[in-house]
């Protein structure tokens, strides 16, 4: 972890409300891209922010967790008979606008939420999520 995103982490967690996280954390462009009008309820950042994009009207609800790769390739390369040709799984992550994504869920590499999406407390998110009968892979 960078001394700048340790400093950031307590900055936010300090702040109140979302609305005052999410404005700091645009005003010092954590993330790849941030919209107007985004809550961060969290109090931290996530280790790779510039793989994420969040558009306008988001919210981000406490202890959403944004994966932006795996390590399964340290444990495939060393194992016998590999031929060691495992790279790291590394994906964006982008999120919609009139987005909420509930408590406790976690939104892995290469996703992309479509606009107008409710993701409900403790999913797992991944792929393409569109409004209106979207794929979701959660444990419902």
């Amino acid at each position: 972890m960078t001394v700048q995103r340790m400093l950031n982490m307590i900055r936010i967690s300090l702040m109140k409300n979302g609305f005052q996280r999410a404005e700091y954390m645009k005003k010092k462009n954590i993330f790849a891209s941030m919209g107007e009008n985004c809550f961060w309820q969290p109090r931290n950042i996530p280790p790779e922010s510039k793989l994420i994009k969040l558009h306008d009207n988001v919210v981000i609800a406490s202890e959403v967790l944004f994966v932006n790769h795996d390590v399964m390739h340290h444990v495939f390369k060393h194992m016998e008979n590999s031929e060691g040709h495992y790279r790291l799984n590394l994906g964006a992550i982008e999120i919609g606008n009139n987005v909420f994504i509930g408590s406790r869920s976690t939104v892995l590499p290469g996703t992309k939420i479509e606009d107008n999406v409710i993701i409900g407390a403790g999913s797992l998110v991944t792929g393409r999520i569109s409004a209106g009968g979207g794929i979701c892979r959660c444990p419902c």
